[in-house]
Formats: C-alpha cells, structure tokens, sequence
C-alpha cells in the first residue's frame, strides 16, 4: 500500500549567540537568520533517530505478525470437504462425454458423397433420413449437391494430420463423383481418395482447401482398452450434427459380416453408444477426446438400419496403418 509523504512538525530552535542576537530573531519571526545560526542535525542525533525509527518498525511488524497468528484458524480437512461440497451444489460440471466431445469436435468433419442416384434398400433408408431431419418429405427428391448429381450419402470423417489428411469409411465415399468435406468452423472443400483398405473398410481422404488453423485428433492405443470402458461417438447421424452418443466398450475382437454378406470385418470394438447410418467413419473416443476407432457398423436383424445397442468400430492401429502412419 502506498503511504503518503511524513513530515516532521518540530520547531526549529534558534541557536544562542554571545552577542544576543538570537532573542531578536526569536522576537521577530520574519526576519532572516544567517545560516550559521541555523539548527543542524549532529551525527549522534541522527543515529540516535533512525536507530529509533528502526525498533518501532520491528516493533509494529512482529505485533502484527503475532496478531495474524492469533487469530487465523488452521484449516481442517473437514473444512475443505465443505468447501468441495459446497462447490458441487452450486456449480453444474460438465459431464465426462461433453469434456470428450468439446475436445475432439475441432478435427471432425461431415463427409458427403456426390454422385448418381442409387436404387438399393440401404440409399433409400439414409435418403428418407436425411430428408426426414431437414424437414422434408421422406420421398422428396434431392434439391442439393453439384450439378446433375445427387447427394448419395452422408458419413464423418476425422483429421489425423494437420495437412487435411481425414480418415473415414469406404462405404462412405465408395463410387461417389464428387466428395466434399465440411470443417467445424464451417469451411467446405473438395476432397479426394488418397488411400484404401478394403478388409478394414477404410479410406483415407485428402481435403483441397483447409482452415488455417486446423486441429488433428489425438490417437490413442487400445493395447490397454478394457470392457465398460466410458466411450463417445461423435458424428453426423442423417446428415445432423455434430452429434453425440455415450455408452461404454462392449467387446473387444469382435467379427462383423455385412447385411449383403460380401464383407467380414475382424478385431473390432464393440459398444453400445447410439451410433446411426451418417456415424460411419466417425471417431470414437474415450473421456480424454482421444481417439480410439472408427465408427464402421451396426448390428442389424432387419433391413431398417436402426441403432439396437450394438456398434462397431475399426481399432486406430489398423485405421492409421490405411494413412501409412501407423501412430504406435
């Protein structure tokens, strides 16, 4: 704290002299003194003073240490555990799958897939979908995409390298003309097909224009990746989104075979967070945001491609490994 200047209030004493001049000039205030008569400090008063100034200062400063010693109280564990509650009570915390989701929401992409109109049960379920959440009739036609194509599917991506490298489903962008990717701060770019591995169902894309500052995943082993397991699946169910489901690791080396039977996949993660035609080629995530697979599948006994509580996903060692960068 800054204190103001302190200035001395004592008199100044005239100096007697032989010749009695001093009465005079203590008679007449006003009148000048000659500098010789004027009061000095000697050398023995001004060490007497500050040796003075000193001890009153170590004085005031050891009372006012002892009067906060005094009169603090010691903290006690019980206090703390109040304090603690007291904060839980008052403070809404975001959950463990929000955490997730704000962490990798940046390197998630939509993936879209341009091309002529398909005929088959699996097209015609996603185009009702998709028309279904922009509020449209479920038959209407499309009204979007580049000229003379349509908009055949809609999946997720997620960015690995900072370059646009994006890793997402084949099934996803398999045959489509055109592919276009949308970034989290809303940027669209054209991408192509840079890299595929079929038995994992996986394709690797390269976008041609990217925001300047993009943010890759973060991948993470699943050496250590255990059932019940918190886990999050983030991506564009139906085109909405970004969307995000929470459940946990049902399974671990899991085998899918596609509803046509033209496919087995092999080694997956199971789970059981809501996953949906447009999750493809999404991440899943654990509750750090990092990044433990690709969304690839659902369990279906029906033609309908409803989510029934079994997911499946391509472990990130096998999906790094189709960018020609295995992360571990």
């Amino acid at each position: 704290m800054r204190r103001p200047a302190m200035y001395s209030r004592s008199p100044r004493t005239p100096i007697e002299s032989d010749d009695g001049a001093s009465g005079q000039a203590a008679a007449d205030p006003v009148a000048p003194q000659p500098a010789a008569a004027r009061q000095r400090w000697q050398p023995g008063r001004r060490s007497f003073a500050l040796l003075s100034l000193a001890l009153c200062a170590a004085l005031a400063a050891g009372g006012a240490a002892w009067w906060q010693r005094g009169n603090t109280r010691q903290l006690t564990q019980k206090d703390i555990d109040a304090a603690v509650l007291r904060t839980l009570q008052t403070n809404a915390l975001p959950s463990p799958a929000a955490k997730a989701a704000d962490i990798v929401r940046p390197s998630v992409v939509r993936v879209v897939g341009y091309g002529s109109e398909k005929a088959t049960p699996e097209a015609k379920t996603q185009k009702r979908g998709r028309n279904m959440a922009k509020g449209k009739s479920p038959e209407a036609p499309a009204d979007d995409g580049p000229p003379g194509q349509v908009e055949r599917g809609v999946g997720t991506g997620v960015v690995i390298v900072d370059k646009g490298v994006i890793l997402t489903n084949l099934h996803v962008v398999a045959g489509s003309e055109t592919i276009k990717v949308t970034f989290a701060d809303g940027l669209e770019a054209p991408a192509v097909i840079t890299g595929v591995q079929p038995e994992n169902d996986l394709a690797v894309l390269q976008a041609q224009k990217i925001p300047d500052d993009l943010i890759p995943a973060v991948m993470r082993s699943t050496a250590d990746l255990r059932p019940g397991d918190q886990v999050a699946a983030v991506g564009f169910p139906f085109g909405i989104g970004p969307s995000v489901s929470a459940g946990v690791v049902s399974g671990l080396k899991r085998s899918f075979r596609s509803p046509e039977g033209k496919q087995e996949l092999g080694n997956l993660i199971q789970f059981d967070a809501a996953a949906n035609p447009g999750n493809s080629g999404g991440p899943l995530v654990n509750m750090d945001g990092e990044v433990l697979g690709i969304v690839t599948a659902i369990l279906n006994p029906t033609q309908q491609r409803t989510f029934i509580g079994i997911g499946f996903a391509v472990p990130i060692e096998n999906a790094a490994s189709a960018a020609g960068s295995p992360p571990f």
